[in-house]
């Protein structure tokens, strides 16, 4: 999907103040409520914009060790490891990958013994072979996607 400066300048106002209503948004942006409302709609029709919910810790739930578990998988097994993963609470992102195993997952823990009970947990799924284990130390760069969403607008600008 194409997306215009204006596009961008509203996708960085949601990202900056992300408990804004609507018409805020449009009197900040100096534009009617309604081109906002059809330009968020079109965003979200669009899958650009994927959800509006809180952003929430684990480390402030409780659970501050954050590991990446690589996971070999059974070959032709890998929708069924992928929907046991699902039923993991502590795995909070998990992706086919190519390369060093078949899954990578993002798993919290409370401490380093229950991410060895997760890790374990994994181990006992039908069709995992084996698994790597990668401790974080530091977030570096946390997710963000406002200097993509920047570009992407600095990129039409330019190609007018």
């Amino acid at each position: 999907m194409a997306v215009d400066e204006l596009d961008t300048r509203i996708l960085r106002l949601m990202i900056d103040q992300p408990r804004t209503s609507v018409r805020e948004y449009a009197r900040l942006l100096g534009i009617a409520r309604g081109t906002l409302q059809a330009r968020i709609d079109r965003l979200e029709r669009a899958g650009v914009i994927t959800g509006t919910g809180p952003v929430l810790s684990p480390s402030a739930l409780g659970h501050p060790v954050l590991a990446f578990v690589h996971i070999e998988v059974t070959q032709g097994r890998l929708d069924e490891v992928g929907h046991a993963l699902a039923e993991v609470p502590e795995i909070v992102e998990a992706f086919s990958i190519t390369g060093g195993g078949d899954l990578l997952t993002r798993v919290v823990a409370r401490d380093n013994g229950h991410l060895e009970d997760v890790v374990q947990r994994l181990i006992s799924l039908p069709g995992v072979v084996r698994t790597r284990t990668e401790m974080a130390l530091r977030e570096r760069v946390p997710h963000r996607m406002l200097p993509l969403v920047e570009s992407i607008g600095r990129a039409a600008r330019t190609a007018r």
